[in-house]
């Protein structure tokens, strides 16, 4: 005799209702959607604006390739507003020039946002998803990826000197995969855009926010204009801290590692030095905001 399933519980109805309607709204990955001529108009705007408001500061651009493909590991900070990734996009759309194409990796839930995914879609932002990154690597792109995700760039502000990717290794199988260099860069003073107090991964975890959305997190902080800022997802107001960018030389992972893809070697490896130059970067600074 067969006995009829139990029903789901209210919280994980009210989950799946959720994660069709993310799904339904978030944009298939199309790199045709970048406009080259819409990043010649707005890059110079764009740029003066994050230069006056976070001074940004870019150093090692000469480290990255001239053409062909290439991955952009970075470590990712400052919430749901992540200047970093606005100042890293607009640095590298102003040294080589709008044609050279190049697509950043971004969460489902930013696609999803109607205008600003149509924005970032311009720029050649796509939602995260390995089809799509081996798509623009194997068409000869640049292609920005920050492998901490909602994890890192959640992290305690009084964390920000760390890298911190989670383990997460399949930034590594993508390069070695698709035979292209790694250019490692990391980010200092965008997290302190706002107080981060907690990422809230154990109340993501009760919230099923991992089936519903993608999320590890469901991050508590003290931002502007909400004060006590709970899930970031509304976004919030960032403080004009001083963000500064620096690109590493580039990782031929098969000269690292030889013939055989060893992961736990490559990624520690690979973050050591981040780490590193993370490390000096928050040596460097003498006040919060600041710089």
């Amino acid at each position: 005799m067969k006995f009829p399933h139990p029903p789901s519980p209210p919280i994980d109805l009210a989950t799946d209702w959720v994660a069709g309607q993310v799904r339904a709204r978030i944009p298939k990955a199309d790199m045709s959607n970048r406009d080259p001529a819409f990043i010649a108009r707005t890059v110079g705007p764009l740029w003066r604006l994050a230069r006056a408001y976070f001074r940004a500061e870019v150093r090692g651009m000469e480290r990255i390739p001239e053409d062909g493909p290439i991955l952009l590991v970075g470590n990712h900070s400052g919430g749901n507003v992540s200047p970093e990734a606005l100042v890293t996009t607009l640095a590298f759309a102003r040294y080589f020039g709008p044609e050279r194409p190049f697509y950043q990796l971004a969460h489902n839930l930013v696609m999803a946002v109607p205008v600003l995914g149509s924005f970032l879609a311009h720029f050649g932002t796509v939602a995260a998803d390995p089809d799509s990154a081996k798509a623009a690597l194997r068409s000869g792109a640049a292609v920005l990826v920050y492998p901490g995700g909602d994890w890192e760039v959640h992290r305690p502000t009084w964390e920000e000197d760390r890298l911190d990717f989670a383990g997460r290794t399949g930034f590594l199988r993508l390069a070695w995969d698709e035979r292209v260099p790694i250019v490692p860069f990391v980010n200092y003073g965008a997290q302190q855009n706002a107080l981060m107090l907690t990422r809230g991964d154990r109340l993501a975890r009760l919230l099923r926010l991992d089936r519903a959305l993608r999320l590890k997190v469901f991050p508590i902080s003290l931002a502007l204009p909400w004060g006590l800022n709970i899930s970031d997802l509304a976004g919030h107001i960032p403080l004009p801290a001083k963000v500064t960018v620096e690109f590493l030389p580039p990782i031929d992972l098969r000269e690292v590692l030889g013939s055989e893809l060893d992961l736990d070697r490559a990624y520690d490896y690979v973050t050591a030095i981040m780490q590193r130059a993370l490390s000096r970067l928050a040596e460097e600074r003498t006040l919060p905001i600041l710089g």
